[in-house]
């Protein structure tokens, strides 16, 4: 995809996933690097989350499991409003983090809860 269009789609993908302030939020690196946020638009969002196989559900529930893997829970934060505004439920995500229990270990699953417990009340 040409570098424009990659861009254009990353934008497009993180409007649907992310609240205005989210997305406010993030465009601080752009300040600080130039090169790493188009980085993060273009190839992250503009050609990973803008390819049509996979929903923008499945492709959050495969980076809550990522996020939470990682031990990310920054980025874990945004990507569970993400995950609400593309349609999976509370129970669909809390489900999800007890899933993980059995694979990365109750440490990052309780945290990980915790944060979710977190998003769910500000929502």
């Amino acid at each position: 995809m040409e570098n424009n269009k990659r861009y254009k789609a990353g934008l497009d993908a993180m409007e649907e996933l992310f609240s205005q302030d989210v997305r406010n939020g993030m465009e601080g690196i752009k300040n600080i690097s130039p090169d790493l946020w188009e980085m993060i638009v273009s190839f992250g969002f503009g050609d990973l989350y803008s390819r049509n196989t996979l929903s923008y559900s499945q492709r959050e529930i495969i980076t809550l499991t990522t996020l939470i893997t990682q031990g990310a829970f920054d980025q874990l934060r945004v990507h569970l409003q993400a995950a609400l505004n593309v349609g999976l439920s509370k129970e669909e995500i809390i489900e999800i983090i007890i899933h993980c229990a059995g694979y990365v270990g109750f440490p990052k699953a309780v945290h990980a809860m915790g944060i979710a417990g977190e998003i769910f009340e500000e929502i």
